[in-house]
């Protein structure tokens, strides 16, 4: 009898066999030229299989957003007192950047940053993704009770925004041929003075108000 960890490790290898095989075909052909029946065809698993793995041929694009997503809520729910929510998910976004690098050569323009540069289609799904992040990280600001819904709104929309910068980076520097590595070593710095930026934005204390 196969154990539930056994199954559950089964299930992630399945999982991210299928999202691997979409990111190469769609690196190879682009978004617009590749079906689900392709992806499971070239997956060797059957067109079903893929469907209980990902609803949409979109989350094809998009398999770890809610990951993610996830993620960086939990990062900003479990932070430090006076810590704020930009310094919270500093490590994981800086890492995110730096795991750039070790994306196989072989899927990395079929990753969502190349995708969105090049498909209007894929485009939308980056600006879906990012309004999505930046709800949820509004509700995980608010529930911290740190700041006013109004203003957690406007930085759950700045963190996001963050991801944005990356996304629309990373794909503009692909299509105009930078190599992995030279676009991991431009965006690192860029998106570390984001980050340092938004967390000065986010501590400064308001001046007293004047009669």
């Amino acid at each position: 009898m196969t154990s539930p960890g056994l199954r559950e490790r089964k299930k992630a290898r399945t999982r991210r066999l299928i999202a691997d095989t979409a990111a190469r075909l769609f690196a190879e052909h682009g978004y617009e030229h590749v079906s689900v029946s392709d992806v499971a065809r070239e997956a060797e698993v059957a067109e079903q299989t893929v469907y209980n793995y990902f609803r949409t041929k979109e989350q094809l694009v998009t398999d770890r957003e809610e990951q993610i997503r996830q993620r960086l809520c939990d990062l900003v729910r479990d932070r430090p007192a006076g810590t704020s929510p930009a310094a919270a998910v500093r490590g994981f976004v800086l890492e995110s950047v730096a795991g750039i690098r070790r994306i196989p050569a072989e899927l990395w323009r079929g990753e969502l940053g190349h995708l969105a540069a090049i498909s209007p289609a894929v485009h939308r799904l980056a600006l879906e993704l990012t309004d999505r992040q930046a709800a949820a990280l509004a509700e995980a600001i608010t529930d911290t009770g740190t700041a006013s819904s109004e203003v957690a709104e406007l930085q759950g929309i700045a963190l996001a925004g963050v991801f944005r910068i990356i996304i629309v980076e990373a794909g503009r520097r692909t299509v105009e041929g930078q190599c992995q590595e030279a676009i991991a070593d431009a965006l690192y710095p860029m998106i570390e003075n984001v980050l340092d930026e938004l967390d000065h934005w986010f501590t400064t204390p308001r001046p007293p108000a004047t009669t």
